[in-house]
């Protein structure tokens, strides 16, 4: 009796332990998949190793997390990683801390592409551009120019994302001479792309399905996800047009109301250093939102991965992030009305 005592007493004392960790665990809200295995892998793990805290993820998708955030009387997570433009909306409803820059000095390094906002900075960048299969276009197709997306000999061949159409609209403004501010310059255009279009991913593995089977062999696609098949023996060529590509980064920032601030500015900083960065490159091949990352020559060679100043001027073509929080929405309509139906 007194022995299954002592045994229950420590089951007891174990469960109360791991339910303390639990408690005590920094909380990441994060997309799944390999994005949240590129976080714990990269980032969580050396902050547990330096602060001996334990991280816990919670994951979803990019507008149900928005959702579920405003929702929600007292914030879920203490840290958030989103794409820059949606953050703006977390900023706009009230549900991010503003940084404390002092406790993150590894921001003295950030590139200004991912100085955001006052509530949220980069963590990576990458590029949407145009991914295509050599081996499956009619020969001498090159890409040099997002104009080359409209050769009549691509009619059937190319898909984009359906969940976030904001590339090819301001690359189709860009290309009828305006911008993202002025979108309505592009629509003759992109409708003239129409035949070209074969299908439209919804998310990234479906990307990685449709240009890994060839059923279409040229994309609008995530640099990330590109260079990922060409890991998995795809063949893929990522193209860096005249034009530029359209840049993407994705954020992280402090819930308001977070009991963990100081842990989670820690967190944040980690992310930051020069070590952390070097990594995440390595494994995905995005571009370090920092000017001291150590990055290989090889990974440094690779279209869409920037590396100087120069390539972050020259070579993204950058939409205001606020303007397309304002027009996200506007433009997945006009998209889905007027190209994909």
């Amino acid at each position: 009796m007194i022995k299954k005592l002592i045994c229950a007493g420590i089951l007891a004392g174990a469960a109360l332990t791991g339910a303390a960790q639990a408690q005590d665990a920094l909380v990441v809200s994060t997309w799944g998949g390999s994005f949240r295995d590129l976080i714990d892998e990269n980032i969580g793990r050396e902050f547990t190793r330096q602060t001996g805290v334990p991280v816990k993820y919670i994951t979803g998708g990019t507008i149900d997390r928005l959702n579920k955030a405003k929702l929600a009387t007292k914030p879920e997570s203490d840290i958030t990683f989103t794409t820059s433009h949606i953050g703006w909306l977390y900023v706009n409803a009230g549900l991010y801390e503003k940084l404390d820059l002092s406790k993150i000095p590894n921001y003295s390094h950030l590139v200004d592409r991912a100085k955001i906002s006052p509530y949220h900075i980069g963590s990576w960048a990458y590029v949407y551009t145009i991914g295509y299969r050599p081996d499956l276009v009619p020969a001498g197709i090159t890409f040099n120019s997002w104009n080359d997306l409209w050769n009549p000999a691509l009619k059937g061949k190319l898909s984009a994302p359906d969940f976030d159409p904001s590339h090819i609209i301001d690359v189709s403004a860009l290309l009828s001479g305006g911008d993202a501010t002025t979108w309505e310059k592009g629509q003759d255009k992109l409708k003239a792309l129409k035949p070209n279009f074969k299908a439209f991913y919804t998310n990234d593995a479906n990307s990685q399905q449709l240009i890994a089977a060839g059923e279409t062999p040229v994309q609008v696609v995530l640099s990330m996800n590109a260079y990922y098949m060409i890991g998995q023996g795809v063949p893929i060529k990522v193209a860096m047009p005249k034009e530029g590509a359209v840049l993407g980064v994705d954020t992280m920032a402090i819930m308001k109301g977070s009991a963990k601030n100081d842990l989670a500015h820690k967190f944040m900083n980690i992310a930051l250093s020069p070590e952390v960065q070097a990594k995440i490159v390595a494994a995905k091949k995005a571009s370090p939102v920092i000017d001291n990352a150590k990055v290989s020559p090889e990974d440094a060679a690779l279209p869409g991965v920037f590396t100087t100043k120069q390539q972050w001027d020259t070579q993204a073509i950058v939409i205001d992030d606020k303007l397309r929080a304002e027009k996200t929405a506007e433009w997945r309509k006009w998209f889905t009305e007027n190209i994909m139906n």
